[in-house]
C-alpha cells in the first residue's frame, strides 16, 4: 500500500512539474513577443537590443527586436499553448542550437566578462530545460498532410512573393543604368530581400529602390513565414464524418431516449462526427471548426452512459490540440460536463410549448389572437403533413420555393437546424405549408421529431410580400391542430440572453443589468436578439435554459468565432445565389 501511494505521489509530482515547466515555456515566449513588439515602436529600446546582438553581446532565445520577430514569437507562443508537438520540437531544436552556440562563445574572455551575456545564457538554458521537463504536456498531433502542405506553401509562396518583389523593384528602380539590369537580377534581388532582412545591396549595382519597397518585401517574407508555420502546425480538421452505420445507431438511441432533448435529432447533421461510449449506449456528436471541437445539445443516449462518451471526446480533443466546447446543452448535461472539467455559461433559453396548456383565450393573448384572426380572414390556410407523405414533385416545388425565400446563400444552423430539407431519411419530419386566398404557397415551416410526441423547429421560410404575422398564424395552427399528427409539445426558437431582456425591463433593475440590456438591444438591430425573444414570448412558453460549456475562459473568443462560423453567421465569400441553387440541384 505504501509503495502504491509513493508511486502515485511521484506521478502527480511529475505531472505538476511538467505542467509548470510547460507554462514557463509558454510565458517565456509571450514575454519575448511583447518585448519584440515593444522594441518595434520604442526606437531607442530596439536600437539597444540590436546593439546587444553585435560584437560581444547576445540576447536570450528569440529576443531579436522588431515587429516581424514579434509575430513569429507570438505564433510560437500560441501553438505551444495549444500543446502542439511540432511546435515543441521546433523550439527544442532551435533553443538547443542557440544554447550550444552561446555556451561555446562564453569560452572567450571578451564575451563572458559582460554580465548581460550570462543572463541571456541563463534564460535560454531555462527555456530549454523547461521544454525537456514539460515534454509530456506537448502531445497534440497535427494533420498528417501538414509537412506536404507546408512545403507547397513555402515553394509556391516564395515563387509568388518573389515575382511580386521583382515587379516592385522593376517599377521603383531609380539606379543609374537601371536599364542594363535584367529581370533575373531584379528577381534575385527580391529573393535576397525575402530571405534576409539586411541584404547586401553592393552585389546589385544597377538596382536602387526606395526604403518602403524593401520594407514591403520584408513584410511579404514575414507573411510567407507565418503561412508556412500555420500550414506546418495546423490542427487536424476532422476525424471521420457520420457513416451510415453511425446514423443508424444514433437513430436507435433517439428512438429510445429522444424525448430527453429537443435538440437530439440535430445530432444527425452529416458534417458532424461521433464519439461513442464503450458500451455504445451514448454518443457525443461534434464538428471541428477553427481548431474547436464543437459539440451541440446533450449527448445522445442513456444519461448513465454519457460520461463514457464525454471522456473519449475530451481525450480526442486534447490529442489533436482542439479546444472542446458545447453549444446549447441543457442543465442536466451541463452538470455532467462540468464534472469533467468544463465551465458553464448560460447562453439563453429555448421556448417550449405544452399543447395541453396552450390557449388563445385571455387578455394576455389578445394581440396574438387579433393577428391570428386577421390572417385567417385574409384567406390563408395551413396544410400539415409528414415529409414521407409528400409526393416527390410537390417536395421538389417546396424546396425550390424555400430556396428562393432564403436570406443569403449560406444555410444557417448547426446546433438547432438540420440543414437538409427534404432528405429521404427524414420522413418523420413535419411540414407546414401556408397558402393565400388564391392557393399560392407563401410560407413553409419544417419541424424535426422530438421523441414520440414532440416537434422541434428546424426551418422557417416565407415570402416577404405575404401578410404580416404569417409565421405566428402557422405556429398557432400547428398548436391547435396538434392532434392530427399526435404531438403533445413543441420546441420553438432559441432566445439568446432572454433573462437579460426580461429582468432588465423590471422595476428596480440595477444599472449594470440595464446597461447590458441596452447594449443587447443596440446589437439587435442587426442580429435579431431581442426580436426572437419577443416572438417566442407571444406563446407564453416554458423557458428551458441552455448553456455553453468550455474548458478555458481564454478560449471563449476562439469558441465564439467557431460557433458563429458553424451557425453560418460568419462566412467566406461564395458563389452567387443562382449558381448556388444550381449546385444544390446538381447534388440532389
Amino acid at each position: 500500500m505504501g509503495e502504491v501511494s509513493l508511486a502515485t505521489e511521484g506521478t502527480n509530482r511529475g505531472t505538476v512539474r511538467s505542467r509548470r515547466s510547460a507554462a514557463f515555456a509558454v510565458w517565456y515566449l509571450r514575454a519575448v513577443a511583447f518585448i519584440n513588439f515593444l522594441s518595434a515602436v520604442w526606437v531607442s529600446l530596439g536600437q539597444d537590443l540590436r546593439r546587444h546582438n553585435t560584437e560581444n553581446y547576445f540576447t536570450p532565445y528569440m529576443l531579436t527586436a522588431g515587429f516581424a520577430s514579434g509575430l513569429f514569437t507570438l505564433f510560437l507562443a500560441i501553438t505551444m499553448r495549444r500543446r502542439k508537438r511540432a511546435a515543441w520540437i521546433l523550439n527544442l531544436v532551435l533553443s538547443g542550437l542557440f544554447l550550444l552556440l552561446f555556451a561555446l562563445v562564453m569560452f572567450f574572455p571578451e564575451v563572458r566578462q559582460y554580465w548581460q551575456n550570462w543572463i541571456s545564457l541563463g534564460l535560454t538554458a531555462a527555456f530549454f530545460v523547461s521544454l525537456l521537463l514539460g515534454r509530456r504536456v506537448f502531445s497534440a498531433k497535427g494533420d498528417r498532410s501538414n509537412p506536404k502542405l507546408a512545403a507547397v506553401v513555402a515553394v509556391g509562396g516564395l515563387l509568388v512573393t518573389s515575382l511580386i518583389a521583382a515587379l516592385l523593384v522593376t517599377v521603383t528602380n531609380t539606379a543609374r543604368g537601371a536599364e542594363h539590369s535584367t529581370f533575373l537580377d531584379r528577381w534575385r534581388y527580391g529573393v535576397m530581400r525575402l530571405v534576409s532582412l539586411a541584404a547586401d545591396d553592393s552585389r546589385f549595382a544597377g538596382i536602387t529602390t526606395p526604403g518602403w519597397v524593401n520594407v514591403g518585401i520584408n513584410i511579404l517574407s514575414t507573411l510567407l513565414l507565418l503561412g508556412v508555420l500555420y500550414a506546418a502546425f495546423r490542427s487536424r480538421r476532422t476525424i471521420d464524418p457520420l457513416t451510415e452505420e453511425d446514423e443508424a445507431k444514433l437513430r436507435v438511441l433517439l428512438d429510445q431516449h429522444g424525448e430527453r432533448d429537443s435538440l437530439g435529432y440535430f445530432a444527425l447533421r452529416r458534417e458532424k462526427s461521433a464519439v461513442w461510449s464503450p458500451t455504445g449506449k451514448a454518443a457525443v456528436t461534434y464538428r471541428v471548426v477553427g481548431g474547436v471541437s464543437l459539440a451541440s445539445g446533450d449527448p445522445i443516449g442513456d444519461p448513465e452512459a454519457w460520461p463514457g462518451a464525454i471522456e473519449p471526446w475530451l481525450a480526442e480533443a486534447r490529442e489533436h490540440g482542439w479546444a472542446p466546447a458545447v453549444m446549447g446543452a441543457s442543465e442536466e448535461a451541463g452538470t455532467i460536463y462540468a464534472r469533467h472539467g468544463l465551465d458553464a455559461l448560460e447562453l439563453g433559453d429555448e421556448a417550449l410549448v405544452e399543447i395541453a396548456d396552450f390557449t388563445l383565450e385571455g387578455r394576455a393573448m389578445r394581440t396574438v389572437r387579433q393577428a391570428y384572426n386577421r390572417v385567417k380572414r385574409a384567406g390563408y390556410e395551413v396544410r400539415i403533413r409528414r415529409h414521407e407523405d409528400i409526393p416527390d414533385d410537390e417536395m421538389a416545388e417546396l424546396l425550390r420555393k424555400a430556396d428562393d425565400w432564403r436570406d443569403g446563400a449560406t444555410e444557417r444552423g448547426f446546433s438547432m437546424a438540420l440543414g437538409r430539407l427534404g432528405d429521404p431519411g427524414d420522413g418523420r419530419c413535419v411540414m407546414l405549408e401556408c397558402t393565400d386566398g388564391q392557393g399560392e404557397l407563401r410560407a413553409v415551416l419544417s419541424f424535426v421529431p422530438w421523441g414520440p410526441g414532440g416537434l422541434s423547429l428546424d426551418l422557417m421560410r416565407r415570402d416577404r410580400d405575404a401578410e404580416n404575422g404569417l409565421m405566428e398564424f402557422m405556429v398557432i395552427e400547428l398548436l391547435q391542430r396538434a392532434g392530427e399528427i399526435k404531438i403533445t409539445q413543441v420546441s420553438l426558437n432559441f432566445a439568446m440572453f432572454r433573462s437579460v431582456f426580461e429582468r432588465g425591463s423590471r422595476l428596480g433593475a440595477g444599472p449594470v443589468l440595464r446597461l447590458w440590456r441596452s447594449l443587447l438591444s443596440f446589437f439587435s438591430r442587426w442580429w435579431q436578439i431581442e426580436s426572437l425573444y419577443r416572438a417566442n414570448a407571444k406563446y407564453r412558453p416554458i423557458w428551458e435554459p441552455r448553456f455553453m460549456l468550455f474548458e478555458k475562459s481564454s478560449d471563449l473568443l476562439r469558441i465564439g468565432i467557431a460557433a458563429a462560423r458553424a451557425e453560418g453567421f460568419l462566412e467566406a465569400p461564395g458563389l452567387p445565389k443562382w449558381m448556388h441553387r444550381k449546385h444544390l440541384e446538381t447534388r440532389r
